[in-house]
Formats: C-alpha cells, sequence, structure tokens
C-alpha cells in the first residue's frame, strides 16, 4: 500500500518536525527535497541552516525550487526511498514569482501522489484560516495555496493538520483518494 501523507498547519505549528519524525519511523534511505531559495535573505539562510543542523546527518538533501515532479519521479530508482517534500507553499511562491502555470503543475504534482511508489511526506502551510490580505498578491497566493493543498489532500493516503505541535488526522490510509 502507498504511503502519502501530507502534512498541513499554520506557522510554526511543527509541521516539519512531524514529517521528519514519521520519515525517521519509516526503514529505507532518507531524502529531504528543499523547496525554499535563499535569494538575498539573511533570515531565510539562516532558517535553512537551523532546519539541516536540526534534521541532523543521514539526510541527502535535494534543492529543488520549480522542477518538483522530475525531482520526485527521479527517486523512483532509489531503493525503498523515504522522503521529505518541505515545503508546497514555498514551491507554490517559486512558481507565483516566476510566473509559471500553477493549476498544471498542482495537477502533474496530484498524479504523481496519488501514483507514487515510496513513502513520501509533503509539507504545507495552511494560510487560509486567518483576514483576508490587503493586497492583489498576498489573495492570490492565498487561494492558490488553498486549492494546492486540496489538490494533494485529495490525491494523498494521509493527511496530518497541525496545531500547538499537536496531530490532527484528516484522513487515514483507508480512506479512498480522489484525484
Amino acid at each position: 500500500m502507498r504511503e502519502t501523507t501530507l502534512v498541513l498547519g499554520g506557522a510554526r505549528s511543527g509541521k516539519s518536525r512531524h514529517a521528519e519524525m514519521l520519515a525517521r519511523a519509516s526503514c529505507g534511505p532518507h531524502h529531504y527535497i528543499a523547496t525554499a531559495e535563499i535569494r538575498d535573505d539573511a533570515e531565510m539562510a539562516a532558517r535553512i541552516a537551523r532546519h539541516r543542523a536540526e534534521r541532523g546527518g543521514g539526510w541527502t538533501t535535494h534543492e529543488t525550487p520549480f522542477a518538483l515532479v522530475e525531482r520526485l519521479e527521479a527517486l523512483v530508482a532509489a531503493p525503498s526511498p523515504v522522503v521529505v517534500l518541505d515545503c508546497l507553499t514555498l514551491w507554490l511562491t517559486n512558481l507565483i514569482l516566476d510566473d509559471r502555470d500553477i493549476a498544471a503543475e498542482s495537477r502533474r504534482l496530484a498524479g504523481f501522489v496519488a501514483r507514487c511508489p515510496y513513502r513520501l511526506i509533503m509539507v504545507s502551510n495552511e494560510v487560509g484560516l486567518s483576514i483576508v490580505p490587503d493586497n492583489a498578491l498576498a489573495r492570490r497566493f492565498r487561494d492558490e495555496a488553498g486549492i494546492l493543498n486540496q489538490t494533494i489532500a485529495a490525491a494523498s493516503s494521509e493527511v496530518i493538520f497541525m496545531a500547538a505541535g499537536l496531530p490532527l488526522h484528516l484522513k487515514n490510509g483507508s480512506q479512498a483518494t480522489d484525484t
């Protein structure tokens, strides 16, 4: 049975830590797909360094700001990989800023998730629980993130919502999935 998990939550909810804990509980070589781009942002560089330090050794890191499906497909050849993808909303940001076709990329990703042959744990921010943003770009991001999360949740075998470091299971592997 395939095991694809989407871990959702707000900022500092424990999403990444929980995803990494799930991965460590699975046997196989551990891969970490990082979608963040540092650009000219010292604070983001510090966050990335902290994440790497907290994760520790034993992980193969793949920095993948755009070609997510291609990276995931390349890992099919690895022997029983366990993959953490962190995070979908940073990937979405990259797509928006590069004026990519978000709907097409999301469909491609959902198609892979629905047929993924290995343990895949994805992290994404739930950004729709707050006020309506005051500018068009922020509203677009919020809307696109909500659509992306729904699309990937439907294709995933398990969905977990994190709040205050606690997991709430929204969907488990026995439920049917739609893509």
